[in-house]
């Protein structure tokens, strides 16, 4: 065995953030003093490291000298502390009036994982992977944003199985929200083509006629417009994966894949200060 030191390259002040809500979360279960193998800073230190670079978990507890179990309960703790900081859906679009924002941008993203055995049945009566899909060719969980013009995330949904349109996806978990957006405040949302017949104020693509014609100068300049307005929002998704590599794949559960990208969030808006303090 041949020890070496590392650099984390985080601002201290978020270790110490992480560290607070870990600190409240034992307060809450009434932990002993000095019964945790590891104390809050450290604990925070752990997950950081297994959110900015990923990872064997294993690996690291090792690193920090703790059990492959205890590993796994320490993440999940940090997880769970942070992901409940995220903004919920409501208080992101209240942020978005605050702001007085032109549009959000609403998008989707497939997150890579493993351990994606289980089995459905499609609209066509077949088996398929649940979490496998056909348009990323990959298994993983569907996880929907919506983001600032310049492309900062504000929220993200819940995780869906990767064979769930992202029309599908939305219509569940956001699209009634921007409805009213649109409605009471004059805030229109832009989405590319995967969210076509999505409604009122969501603005996609006007598609190629089928008959082969083209599309006519004024719809061609919509569209250039739309996807010159909505490319700033697509760096979003490079933003969160980019910084915390740990959502580039994923080996735990499918299922904690929206709590993890919720928890990557909330340490976005830390970094960037725009998370307000403890809900």
């Amino acid at each position: 065995m041949i020890p070496y030191r590392a650099t984390l390259d985080v601002p201290r002040e978020l270790a110490r953030h992480l560290a607070r809500l870990l600190r409240a979360e034992r307060h809450r279960r009434h932990t002993p003093k000095g019964s945790r193998a590891l104390t809050c800073f450290h604990q925070a230190v752990f997950a950081l490291r297994w959110f900015r670079n990923g990872g064997d978990i294993t690996a690291l507890g090792r690193d920090h000298g703790i059990s492959r179990a205890t590993a796994y309960r320490y993440l999940q703790e940090a997880v769970d502390v942070l992901a409940d900081q995220a903004p919920g859906l409501h208080q992101a679009l209240d942020r978005a009036r605050a702001d007085h924002l032109p549009h959000l941008i609403l998008d989707g993203k497939l997150i890579p994982s493993d351990r994606c055995a289980e089995q459905t049945i499609s609209i066509k009566g077949k088996d398929i992977d649940l979490w496998y899909s056909g348009k990323a060719h990959a298994h993983g969980g569907n996880v929907q944003a919506l983001f600032a013009p310049d492309g900062f995330p504000l929220w993200i949904s819940h995780v869906a199985p990767g064979s769930v349109h992202d029309l599908t996806a939305a219509r569940r978990d956001v699209l009634g929200a921007l409805y009213r957006l649109a409605t009471r405040d004059g805030i229109p949302t832009l989405a590319d083509g995967a969210y076509e017949g999505a409604g009122h104020g969501v603005h996609t693509p006007i598609p190629q006629p089928e008959d082969g014609r083209d599309l006519s100068p004024d719809n061609r300049t919509y569209n250039r417009l739309l996807r010159n307005l909505r490319c700033l929002g697509e760096r979003g998704f490079a933003l969160l994966t980019q910084r915390w590599r740990t959502l580039q794949h994923i080996t735990a559960s499918p299922s904690r894949i929206g709590d993890i990208a919720k928890a990557a969030l909330a340490l976005t808006h830390f970094e960037h200060g725009y998370l307000t303090g403890i809900r």
